[in-house]
């Protein structure tokens, strides 16, 4: 990816072997990069699909062995989603935002606003346990900050790290991947005061660079059988301060279709 002489490579990292609950995510991780001479450099950042972290923090959830309650089972009528499903995604959540058929929009207890909680079905059950589902890391944050640590540990360079999972979003077709956790790396990038090149001063800009680096990898990694878990972007440049993937969501005061 270049423009105008500013540049971008994204390369999938292959050669995991499949990540199972107790996986030492960052040893697989510095395996694969070694093994592809991928060494990091400064300014580098790896994107790292969430269903790679959740599985490997334990957090799939057999739906045999959930029991739905009153209000589960009539939100299930509702949308014509699986009662217990839909218990998980009342447990993992603060608040129900639309319930209609064939969806269930809530926010998350970490923030985000999103279908099911994001609890995922698809590349996650083996065949013999088909009702397993996946639930959302329990930190992002921290899991990226423990990624970023071991990994400069490692190699003498600590690159950026961007947990990601896909998103749809309000009024527009389709899903791209967003950061649901980060560190080292500038996630919000307030572009106020700034001049444009008019010399306007620009007024309300801020940068959602977590999310827009989240979304490029998110082209190579794929969204059905590709298996490409990992993404390390090269040539990521920015003097703002990293921020966790938590700046980014946009405060329940500042919610106006709330």
């Amino acid at each position: 990816m270049s423009v105008g002489g500013r540049s971008l490579t994204l390369t999938g990292i292959t050669g995991l072997p499949e990540v199972v609950p107790g996986s030492d995510l960052a040893a697989l991780l510095i395996g694969a990069l070694t093994t592809l001479g991928l060494a990091p450099l400064t300014g580098d950042v790896l994107v790292v699909a969430q269903k790679i972290v959740s599985k490997a923090e334990g957090r799939l959830v057999d739906l045999d062995a959930v029991v739905p309650d009153a209000r589960a089972k009539e939100l299930a009528t509702v949308t014509r989603k699986d009662a217990r499903l839909v218990e998980l995604i009342l447990s993992e959540s603060t608040e129900v935002v639309r319930a209609q058929p064939d969806v269930l929009i809530v926010r998350h207890r970490l923030g985000f606003v999103m279908a099911n909680a994001g609890i995922d079905r698809s590349n996650v059950a083996p065949a013999h346990a088909p009702q397993q589902v996946l639930l959302l890391p329990r930190d992002p944050d921290a899991t990226a900050a423990a990624l970023r640590e071991a990994l400069g540990q490692h190699f003498g360079v600590a690159p950026g790290v961007i947990i990601s999972d896909s998103f749809g979003r309000p009024w527009r077709l389709g899903v791209v991947n967003v950061a649901l956790g980060a560190a080292g790396i500038a996630t919000l990038i307030n572009r106020r005061g700034a001049p444009d090149r008019a010399g306007r001063r620009l007024e309300v800009t801020e940068v959602a660079a977590g999310d827009a680096l989240a979304a490029a990898a998110g082209l190579v990694m794929g969204e059905a059988a590709e298996g490409i878990p990992a993404v390390l972007v090269r040539g990521f440049s920015t003097e703002a301060a990293a921020s966790k993937a938590q700046a980014l969501i946009r405060p329940l005061e500042e919610d106006l279709f709330r």
